[in-house]
């Protein structure tokens, strides 16, 4: 007994230590809700250390609360529509930013995370799957251009959801 005590020990504090992300003391600026016609799809929120929003100052984290079933593909098709809406499909193309992006994200149901962890140097994905506490990072860092990229299409002033950002950037009426 004792010796399973010993081994336990180290792998509970490691467990707690996945389960630990950078952003887990960050306050919130912003919450919303992204709806299609009467479904709700996603809640999403904008968190920074100092919970208010800056454009260009990091780090940010913009964590996705799914709501219903997603595939991957589906995601791209989204994250491919919104780009070539901003004008930002050329340049996703010729980095090849959705074929990466369809490769490490998985396909998303009730209750998965999303979170994208933006710092100076670019920007990480994490994903926690429906009732699990852990969290953890998928794929490899991307570069401060697609994190640049993938960020507008919330928080750009040209988005196709002006209301969600203006909630997620913490906007008042007279901003």
């Amino acid at each position: 007994m004792k010796r399973f005590l010993l081994l336990a020990i180290p792998l509970l504090f490691s467990f707690s230590a996945i389960a630990a992300t950078p952003w887990d003391h960050w306050r919130q600026v912003g919450r919303a809700t992204l709806n299609w016609g009467p479904f709700e799809v996603y809640n999403s929120q904008l968190l920074t250390p100092e919970g208010h929003y800056q454009a260009q100052k990091w780090p940010q984290a913009l964590v996705i609360d799914y709501l219903r079933s997603i595939d991957r593909e589906e995601l791209t098709k989204a994250t491919e529509e919104q780009w070539q809406a901003l004008g930002l499909l050329e340049q996703a193309r010729k980095n090849d930013w959705l074929n990466r992006v369809e490769k490490i994200w998985p396909d998303v149901s009730n209750g998965s995370e999303i979170v994208f962890l933006a710092d100076e140097n670019g920007g990480q994905f994490y994903s926690r799957a429906p009732n699990s506490v852990l969290i953890q990072p998928i794929g490899e860092p991307f570069n401060p251009a697609f994190r640049d990229a993938f960020l507008a299409i919330w928080l750009s002033p040209a988005t196709q959801y002006p209301d969600l950002r203006s909630k997620l950037i913490g906007a008042t009426a007279s901003d």
